[in-house]
C-alpha cells in the first residue's frame, strides 16, 4: 500500500494541472475554433485584398489614378460591399439554426431568398455608383479625382452582384462548418485576380478602366466556383435540392433580420470613414487625413485578422441553439472570446514594438511615421475593443439579436462616440488624438452594451419552418 502513495500522489498533481488548464480553456473547443476561425481569416483577407490590389495596379498608373481608385474603393465600401456583407448577416442566424435543428432543406431556401434580397439592394447600388460623380462632387471631393473614382465604379458594377452573391454564399457554407472549399475558392481567384488585372491594365491596354473590371471579373470566378461546388458536391444532397420558387415565400422573414444586420454593420463601418473626413477639417488637414487613413487601415487590417473567430462563434452558436445546447454555446462564446482577445494582444504587441516599420508601409514621410507613433497606444486600445466586441456581435448574429446590436451601435457611434470626438478635437484641441479618443469610447459602449444584451438576454431559438412548411418563421425580438 505504501508503494502506492507515490503513483497515487503523482496522478493527483496531474489531475490538479488538468483542472488548472480546464478551467482556463476548454482545450477541445479550442482547437475546434482554431481550425475553423483560420481558414475563415484567409478567405476574408483573400476577398479584401482583391479589390485592394486594384488599387494598387490602379496607383502605377499616376497620381490621379491612384487617388480616384482609392476614393472609390472607399466610397464602394461604405455605400455597397459593407451593405451586401450586412444583408448576408441574415445567414448566419437561419441557416446556422436551421442546420442545428436538422431542418436541412430550409438552408437552401433561405440562401435563395438571401441572394434575391442582395439582387434587389444591388440594383439600387449600382445606380447610385453610376451617378456617383455628383455625389462626389457635392461631398467636396476634387473634381478630377471624383470623375475618376466613378469610372472605377461603373466597371465595378458587375462585382458589386457577384460580392453579395457570395457573402451569401459564404455564410450558407460557414454555417455548415464547410471552410476549406472557402479557401481554396477566395485565394485562388486572387492569385488569378493579380496576372488578370496585369493583362487588362498593360496588355489589352484597358488601363484605368481594367483595374476595376478585373475585380468585378475574379468576383464573379469565385462566385461560380462556389456555386458549381455546392451544385456537384454530394456534401450538400440535402441542405441544396436546387431551385424553388418557394424561396420568395421566405424573403419578408429574411427581411426581418437582413436589415437590421445591414444597419448593424454599416453603422460601425460609417463611423470609420467620418472620421477620416472629421480630419481634413483639422488645422493641419493633409497630415491628419493621412494619419487617421493609416489609423482606419491598421484598425481594418487587425479586425480582418479577428473576423475569423466572430464567424466561428456565430456558427458554434446558432449550430447549438438551433439543436437547444444553450450550455455548448455559452461555453463556445467563453472560448472565442479568450482566443480573440489573445490574437488581439498578438496584434497589439507587435505593433508596439514595429509602430515604425508599420507606419513606413504607408508613407515614407517622417512626419507621418512620427505622428504615428504618438498615436500608437490608442489604436491598440481600439484593436482590443475591437476583438471584443467582433466576438459579441457574432454571438449576436447566431442568436438572431440583430435589431439588439444595431441600436447598440447606433448609441455607440453616433450618440456618444462621434459627438465626443468632435469634443475631444475640437473643443479641447486634442486633434487627431481627440478623433480617436472619441472613437475608443464609442467602441468601450459598444462593447460594454453587447456585454449586457449578451448576458441578460434569453438564448431561445427561433422559430423555423419545419421541411413541411407548417409552421411561419417567427424571428426572436428579445
Amino acid at each position: 500500500m505504501a508503494s502506492m502513495l507515490p503513483l497515487l500522489r503523482q496522478y493527483g498533481d496531474k489531475e490538479k494541472g488538468r483542472a488548472w488548464w480546464t478551467r482556463l480553456i476548454d482545450a477541445y473547443e479550442a482547437r475546434a475554433q482554431l481550425f475553423f476561425a483560420f481558414p475563415m481569416i484567409l478567405t476574408n483577407v483573400s476577398y479584401y485584398a482583391i479589390t485592394l490590389i486594384s488599387v494598387m495596379f490602379a496607383g502605377h498608373l499616376g497620381d490621379v489614378e491612384l487617388a480616384g481608385s482609392t476614393l472609390g474603393n472607399s466610397w464602394g465600401y461604405v455605400s455597397g460591399l459593407a451593405l451586401m456583407t450586412g444583408l448576408s448577416g441574415a445567414l448566419e442566424t437561419l441557416c446556422g439554426q436551421g442546420y442545428g435543428a436538422k431542418q436541412y432543406r430550409m438552408l437552401g431556401l433561405y440562401l435563395q431568398s438571401s441572394i434575391i434580397i442582395s439582387t434587389f439592394f444591388s440594383i439600387f447600388v449600382s445606380l447610385l455608383w453610376y451617378y456617383s460623380e455628383p455625389v462626389l462632387i457635392w461631398l467636396h471631393q476634387e473634381p478630377e479625382v471624383s470623375k475618376m473614382a466613378a469610372l472605377y465604379l461603373k466597371y465595378l458594377i458587375p462585382g458589386v452582384f457577384a460580392f453579395g452573391f457570395l457573402q451569401c454564399m459564404l455564410r450558407f457554407l460557414q454555417t455548415q462548418t464547410v471552410v476549406i472549399p472557402l479557401v481554396v475558392c477566395s485565394v485562388v481567384p486572387l492569385f488569378g485576380h493579380v496576372c488578370l488585372t496585369y493583362a487588362t491594365v498593360h496588355v489589352w491596354g484597358l488601363g484605368f478602366v481594367g483595374t476595376s473590371l478585373s475585380a468585378s471579373i475574379s468576383l464573379w470566378v469565385s462566385f461560380i466556383m462556389l456555386a458549381i461546388y455546392v451544385s456537384c458536391s454530394k456534401k450538400f444532397r440535402h441542405t441544396w435540392e436546387g431551385l424553388s420558387a418557394e424561396a420568395f415565400h421566405h424573403i419578408v422573414p429574411c427581411m426581418k433580420l437582413a436589415i437590421p444586420s445591414a444597419v448593424m454593420v454599416c453603422l460601425e463601418y460609417w463611423a470609420f470613414e467620418i472620421l477620416v473626413l472629421l480630419a481634413g477639417l483639422l488645422q493641419n488637414s493633409e497630415l491628419s487625413t493621412s494619419l487617421i487613413a493609416m489609423c482606419v487601415n491598421t484598425e481594418a487590417i487587425a479586425f480582418n485578422v479577428t473576423y475569423g473567430f466572430s464567424a466561428a462563434v456565430s456558427t458554434r452558436v446558432s449550430n447549438e441553439i438551433g439543436s437547444g445546447n444553450v450550455e455548448k454555446a455559452k461555453n463556445a462564446v467563453s472560448v472565442t472570446l479568450k482566443l480573440a482577445v489573445f490574437l488581439g494582444v498578438t496584434v497589439v504587441l507587435l505593433l508596439a514594438f514595429g509602430h515604425d516599420l508599420w507606419a513606413s508601409f504607408f508613407s515614407n514621410s517622417q512626419e507621418i511615421i512620427k505622428a504615428y507613433a504618438y498615436m500608437t497606444p490608442l489604436v491598440t486600445v481600439s484593436i482590443l475593443l475591437d476583438s471584443a466586441q467582433g466576438v459579441l456581435s457574432g454571438v449576436s448574429r447566431g442568436c438572431g439579436w440583430q435589431h439588439l446590436a444595431a441600436l447598440t451601435n447606433l448609441v455607440a457611434f453616433y450618440v456618444i462616440g462621434m459627438p465626443l470626438a468632435l469634443l475631444f478635437s475640437y473643443k479641447l484641441g486634442f486633434q487627431d488624438k481627440g478623433l480617436w479618443m472619441g472613437l475608443i469610447c464609442g467602441l468601450f459602449s459598444q462593447t460594454c452594451a453587447l456585454v449586457v444584451i449578451t448576458v441578460r438576454t434569453k438564448w431561445t431559438r427561433i422559430e423555423l419552418e419545419d421541411e413541411d412548411g407548417e409552421s411561419d418563421v417567427l424571428v426572436y425580438t428579445g
